[in-house]
């Protein structure tokens, strides 16, 4: 029995190292604000209001030989309420699996497109691209589930993601494609997406200057057998200590027909966050959206709220 006991401790001590290159980690973010809200000609109300609250599992191995397995699976919460968001799919926000090493990773599954986060989303300082003040005029199709995409190492400052979606069922197949360069100062990206008759491209630009970050981008999205709809954002930020001002303007020509929204607009956010710390942040904003598109609404909203990080 001795014997037994040895040669089991002994498996237990070298299989320890094995054990401690993989890790899992509960994360997420809860995002709420106060709002006084108008929508058209309708009265004002105040609202409680969700910005995009999640609650996530992830998770890596490290399987040797430079070879590594990771996982993501992410929820959304409506932290006003605490119902669930995106209707009755439970991993609503992402559910993927990833091998990867010094060729790059390969992901299986579902989750939000790269074309997006190169572009729209990194330019979106004040608030994550959340809530009311999230971007309303960028273009996509979000094509999010049933995916398989190709991540390249980063190299010189470049990275790039290459995606396709299967197109299961009557859904339409769609390609996906974001390229990043991130050196210093200067940050740069490239999107484009297509699904069926629908595509988008867009560059964008963000320069640090000291207390001062300047960003913006441009994008074209079009529909086969309509016009074309130019949209365009501008993004400002001046940080000092733990306080930081956000400058947000963007517009948008009309184009396409209404099934794709492709309606003229602009939207304007002033913003401000003081950064208790790292992972949690006091806020306020302004953000308004006029549009010109029959059976679009005009909306503002004035706001303040806590984001915590965990």
């Amino acid at each position: 029995m001795k014997k037994i006991a040895l040669v089991a401790a002994l498996a237990a001590i070298s299989a320890a190292p094995a054990f401690a290159q993989s890790s899992v980690t509960l994360w997420g973010r809860i995002n709420t604000t106060v709002e006084s809200q108008k929508t058209g000609s309708q009265d004002r109300i105040v609202r409680v209001q969700n910005n995009s609250s999640r609650l996530g599992f992830k998770g890596t191995e490290d399987l040797g030989g430079g070879l590594k397995a990771s996982f993501s699976l992410e929820h959304g919460v409506n932290s006003d309420s605490g119902t669930a968001s995106g209707g009755n799919t439970f991993w609503n926000r992402a559910s993927w699996v990833q091998l990867e090493g010094a060729f790059g990773g390969v992901r299986l599954g579902k989750w939000f497109p790269g074309s997006y986060f190169a572009t729209a989303d990194y330019v979106s300082m004040h608030n994550h691209d959340t809530g009311t003040s999230a971007d309303a005029l960028y273009g996509t199709q979000f094509t999010t589930n049933n995916k398989v995409s190709y991540f390249t190492p980063t190299v010189s400052g470049f990275n790039a993601e290459v995606g396709v979606a299967a197109g299961e069922g009557t859904a339409p197949r769609a390609w996906d494609l974001a390229v990043n360069y991130d050196m210093g100062p200067l940050h740069a990206g490239f999107g484009y997406e297509k699904v069926g008759i629908y595509k988008q491209f867009a560059v964008r630009g963000l320069y640090e200057l000291g207390a001062f970050t300047f960003g913006g981008y441009y994008q074209r999205e079009e529909v086969s057998g309509f016009k074309s709809r130019d949209v365009g954002r501008l993004a400002a930020m001046y940080a000092v200590g733990q306080s930081e001002f956000h400058l947000n303007v963007g517009g948008s020509k009309s184009g396409g027909n209404g099934a794709f929204r492709l309606g003229g607009a602009k939207q304007y956010t002033l913003g401000y966050n003081y950064n208790l710390s790292k992972r949690t942040k006091v806020y306020g904003f302004y953000t308004k959206t006029d549009y010109n598109a029959p059976g679009q609404l005009d909306f503002n909203s004035l706001a303040v709220g806590v984001r915590h990080n965990f």
